[in-house]
Parts: structure tokens; C-alpha cells; sequence
């Protein structure tokens, strides 16, 4: 056994050494495998030795080359920037923990990086580091790098604290100097950041990047001699940014110092952040200039300042405002005293830009607010002002010089002092007038009293008189109207005043509309003989004194007055010469009444009164016994106009003739077309009439019985009875018993709806309605008259329904209604009413190509009022501008401008401002539209659009400032007008985005 033993032993022994002989040789083979790799890595070899690390690592068993081979592995990866490398590195340090490389892999990777200037990726492994295994002679590298790394990442306060560990090393010292003073430096610690840029500032590798810097630390030390110095120093050597930055700094440092001369080049040298410059740097170029009174180029910079909203802002708004003034700019001026006003920054330049945003908004106006609200804004806001007397002086007077009455009136509420109460006087009588003009004569009544309970100025007191008593003849309150009238009359301050021109005319037509004839005949007089050069108040005098002598039988002398009137030629010549015939007639001169009305039918082809003329001429020759030329001159009259007034009358009347010669059945004839064509009328009635006469006297009753029968609106048996049922309505009707005409009239209606006077019954009933202000009421009855046969009722009735659908805007009704009367009314102020108002309605249904065509027609008219003449000249001009016909549109405009009041001459003024700023004449429609806001800043809507058009004129003049100040106000100031505020905003945009390529400080949608 054991002899086995050793036998086992020698073996065992002789296979150890054989497998250690074998393990010793792959060892060897595996170092100098490695060393090879080695000598790659250290070649910069790194894909090679990389390749052969990962084969070393695989094959070899020994842990520490397999350790070794895994770092460098990563170490290679980290240098040929392989995806995985901070992979390879983070498995190394796991899989290896105890490895001698792990705090050498850290360091190395951080070191690879930091060199090729990846600081971030740096610090992240320097993290990472045991600074506690570090060899001596790495610390110092280590510190700065690591410190240079975290600078560069943005921790300031951890990198200050690593340089601050080599700031005395020879060879990082004064490297880490330099940024400790550059971290101070961004930190605003100045004095540290002196303290150690001086300690650097022979080192010629930092003399050059430390000019800029001690320059500005000394600016903003306030040590600007010092700064110049420094900064004009190194301004030769410098370009480009460099440059840039020192010249701003000599330019803000000579601004510091009020030298705004020396100031002013190196300030315009400077290039901005980016290519930027912001609203400060504006503001000093600007304010440079403005102390030098250079205004012009003052205005140039502040006016690039959008958006501002600080101190700097605000002086730099208050200085422009001053620019502005100094150059006679008050509109500019307006918007930047405005805009310094609304800023709390600075209160001494708030309160000096408000006083000046007051003074001027009074001389020139205010497109934003009442000029009033404006004075009595600052007075509230400043009452202790130095200024208080002289503001209360100006918003006394400014309450009319604004012309914004109703604003105005709104703030004398309540205030009880003399001259508040002396400016309510005028202010109330100014507002009255335009609600007279607007034709709103009840309101304008309650102002006119308002205004007289303040007598403080007679001549206001008579002027409100005057109107007062022009507003109760409107109202067609007559007796009214005179008292007041007289009252004018008997004042002895009227002499001077325009009002006192028309005076007797005025009193003349009152006394007319009276039917005091006498006595308006004897102002008519007056009037004419104070040869007025009003020819067609002239003419119009001469016509109503002929009215009044006709009425009154004074035929001769209304010859002689209507034949004045045809000699003035100037409205109306037919009518005269009609009434000059009539009154041959009246005078018993038959024949002559027969030439003249043969002369008018020949003379006046398209007069109105023309079927009048026919209708009295045939009468005339009935009268004369000249039967067939009566006959003929009515089936004439018939034929040309048969759907006149006057063809039931001639009917009747050719049927009265023949019943007159015993021509019974030609007269039947007659009477029966009456009866049957024009039912209700009083003609009809009439008719009937004398059809029952005739069959009784041929003894065949029966048979008018049975033809009466076929009349729905005759029951024989009823006549009686209708017509003391109507009697019943008429008599409260003619006494002005209203309420109880209206009963009555109702009454017969249901009892005879289709009556003997239905028609008339239909008619007064309206008229009472109407009058009441019932419109609704007095709908249906005016339009039963217009529906029926035409009659002497349907003309009035045709006008009242039309005003009716007018004022409810029921444009289609109206439009039917309003053509049937163009064409077939016999007066011709109600064809030229027809036709203003189809223009009208056409043009609120959209149909511009009708609405100008109709206005056309008005505007053909010889004789028109100013008003009609406006609006229809308005008509084609809107319709112009909705199809887009911008060259009619200004043309029409500009003659809507010469004769236009209120609401549509600051429409006119709004456009003529619009197509100045089409043609490029900006300065011009910027005065245009300055006037549409000191003038008629009451009508807001116009304001609001006139207020985008002047941005765009001032933005076209390069003045952004007042532009987008303007834009921004209209936003504010006009929400209610959705259109132009949409339009203000986004000419807003286009501006600021156009001006955000230039300064910094503005911010747009896309910041």
C-alpha cells in the first residue's frame, strides 16, 4: 500500500507541474498580448488596441488583466466617441470594484473630455472623483480643470471655490484669477471682480480680453473718466462686437457725465445684442439729441420704444411728448404726454405729462375721450395743482368747443356754480340742435327748456327761443310755435343774430298754418321786402303769400304774387301757373282760365298737376257749354292718366253731363263704371246716388235694386243708417275729439266694413292712430286706402305706410310700398321722398347697384334740400365703397363733405383721410383725420376708424411709437367696435413683428 501511495504521489506531482508549466506559458503569452495593446492605446491606436483589449479580456483567466483590459476598453471607446463609452465606463466601475483604475478611469475620461473642450461631459465625471486619491502632483489640474468645468456648466459658487485653490499655483494662478474675476464679474460683485482682473492685468494673454471688462466694471462702479479711459484705450485693437461693447460703454459713461456731444457717436457706434438695440439704448440716443435740441432726431429714437413699460419708458414718452412740442407736433405730442401720463414710475413727470395731455387735448382735441372728462380728469386727479384756476378756465370753454355735447351735458349734471351753470346754458341749447337736425324734436324740446332755465347769456336765451318755437312748429304744435316766435320777435337782443333773417318768415308760415291768413300774408310781406338772397326762400314766400290771398278770395293780388313767384323761377313754377288759372276762373274770366290751362297742359308735360289742369279745363268747358270739348278733354284725361285722382271725378262728372242732357243710358253707363271701378269712394257714393234717381224716374226700380245687389259695400235698405253712423265719427273727428273719433270711426267700420265711406272711414282712423303714435294700430287702415281704388286719400296714406315699414326697417314692405308711390304720386316732394327713401332701402337689403341708381334719380332732381342732397351723394358713396369702386367713393365723398352735418360729415372727413393715406399723402390725412377728432369726437365709431388709419400714416412716416401707441389705444378705448378693433390688432402685430428684428425689448406673439 504504500508503495501505491508513492507511486500515486510522483504521478499527481508530475501532472502539477505539467499544468503549471501550461498555465505559466498562457500568462506570458497573455502579458505580452497586453503589452502590445498597451503600446497601441499609448499610439493613439485606439480602435486596434481596442479590438485586441476585448480579445485579451475574453480569452485571458487573470482578473486583473481582465480588469485592466476593461478599462481601457472604455477608455478607448470614450476617445473614438463610441455611443457606449459612458456605458463601458459605468460597467467597468461595477463589474471592478476593487480595481486600482477605477478613480484613475474617472479622472482620465474627465480629462479626455475636458480637453477637447466637452466641459460638460467633464464635470460629470469629475463628479465622480475621489478627490482623496488623487496623487499631489495631479491636485492642481484637477482643481482647475474641475473648476474651469463648472464655470463653463454655470455653478458659479462651486467653481469659485475649486480656482480658488490654484489661484496661487504657477501655472493655473493666473488663469484661475481671471475667472474668478469674470465669476464676480457676472455675479455684479465688481469690487472682487477689480480685485483680481487687476491682479491679471499684465499677463498679455488676458491684457486684451480684460479691456472690455475693466471698462464696464468701472462704468458700473460709476467711475466713468476711468471707463473712457480704459475703453478708448483698447478701441483701436477692437472690431466687430468687441468694438460694439466698448463704444456703448464710452457713450453711456460721457452720457453719465451730460456730455451729451461726445456722448452721442460712440452711442450710435454701438450695434446692439444680437444686431438689437432695446428701449434703453433708444432712450439715451434719444435723450442725447433732445439735449442738444435736436428734436428731429430726438423723435427719431424715442418713437422706436414700443412696449415700454418702466421708468426709463416713461422719461423717455414725457421727452418725446417735449420733442414733439417743440417741433408744432401737438397730435404726436397728444400720445406721449398721454402715455407718460398712464405710467406711476416718476409721479413729478406723471403729473407734468398729464397737464400737458390736458392743455393740448383742449387746443387740438381728443380722439379718445370728451375733452371735458379729460380737464376734469386732471382737476380730479391734481386737485391741489398750481394749475387749477387755468384748467377750470379751459374745461368751462371746452365744454363747446368740443362739440361733444352729450358728454358734456353728462358732466355739468350737478354742478351748481355760475359758470358751470352759464356753460350748461349753451351746452343744452347746442345738444338741443342737433336733435333737432336729427329730427328728434321731442328731445330737442326738453333741452331747448333746459337751456332757457339758465337765462345767463341773452343771446343764448333768444337763440333758444327761436328754436324752441322752430321745434313746436315741427311738432305742428302752431300756437305753440308762435308764442314762441313773437316772444324772439319782442327780444332786443335778436337784431344781430342770424336767426332774426327768416324771423317773418317763420311767423308767416306759422300764422299760415293757422289759417290766419291775413296776418301771414303780412309777414309774407315783411319777408319779401326785406329782399332776401335766399332766392328760394324768395320764391317759396312769394308762392305761400299767393296761397293766403287765394284762400282768401284775393284772386288779383294772388295772380300778381304767384307770377312773381314764376318770374323767381325757381321751385314750383307749375303750381303757380296752375293757381294763376284757377284763379282767372275764380275771378269770373272764364276764357282766360281756358288759355291758361290749355297754355299748362301744352307747357308743363311732366308736371303733377298736369291731370288737374285737364280735369279743370274740361270743367271749364262744361261751365262754358262747350260739352263735347268737355267730353273729349275727360276721355283725354281718362286715357293719359288712368290711374289718377282725377278719373273717378271725370267719370262722374262726363256722367253728370249726360244725365244733365237727358242722355240717361250713357249716363248710367257712366255712373255704373264708377260705382264698380272705385268702390267707397265719394265719388261712388255719388254715383249710386244719381243711378237711383235715374231709375226712378224711368219707373224701374226693381232694376236698380238688382244692380245695387251686385255693389258689396251698398245695402239700399241700410243707407241711411251708414251714413249717420259715419256723420257720428266724423263730427269728434273734425272737433279733435281723438279718443272718441277713434270709437266711432271703429264702430261704423264694424257695422258697414265695406260702407258707403269705408274708404274715407279707413283713412281718418290711420291719421288718429298715428297720431297717437300707434303705429301698429294705424298700419292695416292706411293699408286698406292703398290697396283700394285710388282716390284723394291714397298719396297721404301711401306716405304714412311707407314711414311705417321705414321705421320698423321692414325694408322689403317698404320697398313696394315706396315704388307704387314714385309712380303714381301727383306731388312732386312725395316722388323725390320715394325715391330717397328706395335708395335707402335698397341699400340696407344689400342691393348697391339699385340704392346708387336710385340716388342718381334723386340727385336729378333741380330743387333739392341739403339734407337729401347729403344723403343721397352718402348712398353712392357707401355703395362705392361695399362694391369695392374706391375712385367713385372718393369723389362722392368729397361732395358729401361740402354740405355734410353731424354723423356724416365725420363719416366724409374719416374717408378723405382714408384715400389721403391710399395715395401716400400721410401728412395730409393725418390732419384730415386730427380735424374728424377735434371736430366730431362724438361720433365714436369714426373716431376708432380714423384713429387706425393715422397709425398707419405715422408708421408709413417711420414714427412706430405713435403707431402702435394709437393701435394699442384703439383697443382699449373702442371695444364695442369688434371690426375695428380686429383691424387695429392686427396692423398691431405686423408692426411689432416688424420692429422686434431691430429692438430687443418688444415683445411680439411668437416671444
Amino acid at each position: 500500500m504504500m508503495l501505491l501511495k508513492k507511486q500515486l504521489i510522483i504521478v499527481f506531482l508530475v501532472v502539477s507541474s505539467l499544468a503549471i508549466a501550461q498555465k505559466t506559458a498562457v500568462y506570458t503569452s497573455d502579458l505580452q498580448d497586453y503589452q502590445k495593446a498597451l503600446t497601441l492605446y499609448n499610439n493613439k491606436q485606439y480602435k486596434a488596441a481596442q479590438s485586441l483589449f476585448d480579445t485579451i479580456k475574453d480569452e485571458t483567466e487573470d482578473i486583473t488583466i481582465q480588469s485592466d483590459c476593461a478599462y481601457y476598453i472604455a477608455n478607448c471607446a470614450v476617445r473614438l466617441n463610441q455611443n457606449n463609452a459612458d456605458d463601458l465606463i459605468t460597467e467597468f466601475v461595477e463589474d471592478y470594484p476593487t480595481s486600482t483604475k477605477r478613480n484613475t478611469a474617472f479622472l482620465d475620461v474627465a480629462d479626455y473630455y475636458f480637453d477637447n473642450g466637452k466641459y460638460a461631459y467633464a464635470r460629470k465625471w469629475y463628479d465622480r472623483v475621489d478627490e482623496s486619491s488623487i496623487a499631489r502632483s495631479e491636485k492642481e489640474r484637477f482643481n482647475f480643470n474641475y473648476g474651469y468645468a463648472l464655470y463653463s456648466t454655470k455653478d458659479e459658487k462651486q467653481a469659485t471655490k475649486y480656482l480658488n485653490r490654484v489661484v496661487n499655483s504657477k501655472e493655473y494662478g493666473s488663469q484661475a484669477k481671471y475667472y474668478i474675476g469674470f465669476l464676480a464679474y457676472q455675479g455684479d460683485d465688481y469690487d472682487k471682480a477689480n480685485e483680481y482682473f487687476d491682479q491679471v492685468s499684465d499677463n498679455e494673454k488676458y491684457k486684451e480680453k480684460l479691456s472690455y471688462y475693466q471698462a464696464d466694471l468701472n462704468f458700473k462702479l460709476g467711475k466713468f473718466e476711468k471707463a473712457i479711459a480704459l475703453a478708448e484705450e483698447q478701441l483701436p485693437n477692437v472690431r466687430g462686437v468687441e468694438a460694439s461693447e466698448l463704444s456703448k460703454i464710452i457713450g453711456e459713461s460721457y452720457f453719465n457725465l451730460e456730455k451729451y456731444t461726445e456722448a452721442i457717436p460712440y452711442l450710435k457706434a454701438y450695434q446692439g445684442k444680437n444686431r438689437k438695440w432695446n428701449n434703453t439704448d433708444y432712450y439715451q440716443l434719444g435723450y442725447a439729441y433732445y439735449k442738444q435740441n435736436d428734436f428731429e432726431s430726438a423723435i427719431s429714437e424715442f418713437n422706436k420704444i414700443i412696449d415700454g413699460n418702466n421708468s426709463v419708458a416713461q422719461n423717455a414718452y414725457y421727452h418725446l411728448g417735449e420733442s414733439y412740442i417743440n417741433l408744432d407736433k401737438k397730435q404726436e405730442a397728444l400720445n406721449a404726454f398721454r402715455n407718460a401720463s398712464q405710467m406711476d414710475f416718476d409721479l413729478k413727470i406723471q403729473e407734468d405729462a398729464w397737464l400737458n395731455y390736458a392743455k393740448i387735448s383742449y387746443d387740438i382735441g381728443n380722439p379718445y375721450q370728451s375733452v371735458p372728462q379729460v380737464l376734469t380728469g386732471y382737476l380730479k386727479q391734481y386737485p391741489d395743482s398750481g394749475f387749477t384756476d387755468e384748467i377750470e378756465t379751459l374745461l368751462i370753454d371746452s365744454y363747446i368747443t368740443s362739440k361733444n355735447y352729450k358728454e358734456a351735458l353728462e358732466l355739468l349734471k350737478g354742478k351748481n356754480s355760475f359758470e358751470n351753470k352759464a356753460a350748461y346754458q349753451k351746452v343744452a341749447f347746442f345738444r338741443a340742435v342737433e336733435l333737432y337736425n336729427e329730427n328728434k324734436y321731442n328731445d330737442a324740446l326738453d333741452l331747448f327748456d333746459g337751456s332757457l332755465k339758465e337765462p345767463r347769456d341773452p343771446n343764448f336765451v333768444a337763440k333758444a327761443t327761436f328754436w324752441k318755437a322752430e321745434t313746436e312748429y315741427n311738432l305742428t304744435n302752431y300756437n305753440e310755435a308762435l308764442i314762441g316766435f313773437k316772444q324772439f320777435e319782442d327780444l332786443s337782443e335778436t337784431s344781430n343774430l342770424p336767426e332774426n333773417e327768416n324771423l317773418n318768415y317763420n311767423l308767416a308760415y306759422t300764422y299760415f298754418k293757422l289759417k290766419d291768413y291775413s296776418n301771414a300774408s303780412n309777414y309774407f310781406e315783411k319777408f319779401i321786402q326785406h329782399k332776401s338772397n335766399d332766392r328760394l326762400r324768395l320764391n317759396d314766400a312769394y308762392l305761400r303769400l299767393a296761397d293766403g290771398y287765394f284762400v282768401s278770395s284775393n284772386y288779383n293780388d294772388a295772380i300778381t304774387a304767384y307770377k312773381k313767384a314764376i318770374q323767381l323761377n325757381e321751385i314750383e313754377t307749375d303750381y303757380a301757373a296752375f293757381q294763376t288759372a284757377m284763379s282767372q276762373g275764380y275771378l269770373g274770366k272764364g276764357t282766360n282760365k281756358i288759355s291758361e290751362l290749355k297754355a299748362f297742359i301744352n307747357n308743363y308735360p311732366k308736371s303733377a298737376l298736369r291731370d288737374d289742369a285737364m280735369y279743370e279745363l274740361a270743367n271749364s268747358y262744361v261751365k262754358s257749354n262747350e260739352s263735347d270739348k268737355a267730353m273729349q278733354m275727360y276721355d283725354r284725361l281718362n286715357s293719359e292718366y288712368s290711374r289718377s285722382a282725377f278719373t273717378s271725378k271725370a267719370l262722374l262728372r262726363q256722367g253728370l253731363v249726360y244725365y244733365n242732357g237727358n242722355d240717361n243710358q250713357r249716363a248710367l253707363t257712366k255712373f255704373k263704371k264708377v260705382a264698380s271701378d272705385f268702390p267707397g269712394s265719394g265719388e261712388a257714393v255719388q254715383a249710386v246716388s244719381t243711378v237711383r234717381l235715374i231709375y226712378i224716374d224711368l219707373g224701374r226700380v226693381d232694376e236698380y235694386a238688382n244692380w245695387v245687389r251686385t255693389l258689396d259695400y251698398v245695402e239700399v235698405t241700410d243707407v241711411d243708417l251708414d251714413n249717420a253712423t259715419y256723420s257720428a265719427a266724423e263730427k269728434p273727428y273734425l272737433d279733435n275729439e281723438t279718443d272718441k273719433a277713434i270709437r266711432q270711426f271703429n264702430k261704423y267700420l264694424n257695422e258697414f266694413p265695406k260702407g258707403l265711406h269705408h274708404q274715407k272711414a279707413h283713412f281718418y282712423l290711420a291719421q288718429l292712430y298715428y297720431k297717437k303714435n300707434l303705429f301698429d294700430n294705424a298700419q292695416p287702415h292706411y293699408k286698406t286706402v292703398v290697396d283700394a281704388s285710388k282716390s284723394e286719400y291714397t298719396e297721404q296714406a301711401t306716405v304714412k305706410l311707407s314711414e311705417i315699414y321705414l321705421s320698423k326697417s321692414n325694408w322689403e314692405q317698404a320697398i313696394l310700398v315706396l315704388k307704387n308711390l314714385e309712380l303714381e304720386a301727383d306731388y312732386p316732394q312725395n316722388v323725390i321722398y320715394a325715391q330717397s327713401n328706395l335708395m335707402n332701402a335698397y341699400y340696407q337689403t344689400e342691393d348697391y347697384a339699385k340704392a346708387e341708381s336710385y340716388a342718381e334719380k334723386v340727385l336729378s332732381h333741380s330743387k333739392l334740400d341739403n339734407k337729401v342732397k347729403s344723403d343721397a351723394k352718402l348712398i353712392i358713396a357707401r355703395s362705392a365703397i361695399k362694391t369695392g369702386n374706391e375712385a367713385k367713393a372718393k369723389t362722392a365723398y368729397a361732395e358729401v363733405g361740402k354740405i355734410a352735418t353731424g354723423s356724416v360729415a365725420a363719416e366724409a372727413l374719416y374717408y378723405e383721410g382714408y384715400f389721403k393715406n391710399k395715395a401716400g399723402d400721410y401728412e395730409a390725412s393725418n390732419t384730415t383725420i386730427q380735424k374728424l377728432a377735434k371736430d366730431y369726437g362724438s361720433y365714436k365709431l369714426y373716431s376708432a376708424k380714423g384713429l387706425v388709419v393715422m397709425a398707419k400714416n405715422f408708421y408709413a412716416l417711420g414714427d412706430a411709437f405713435q403707431a402702435t401707441y394709437i393701435l394699442e389705444s384703439v383697443m382699449s378705448n373702442f371695444p364695442d367696435f369688434t371690426e375695428v378693433v380686429s383691424e387695429a390688432k392686427t396692423e398691431l402685430n405686423k408692426i411689432k413683428a416688424e420692429e422686434a428684428k431691430t429692438n430687443s425689448s418688444i415683445e411680439t406673439d411668437d416671444n
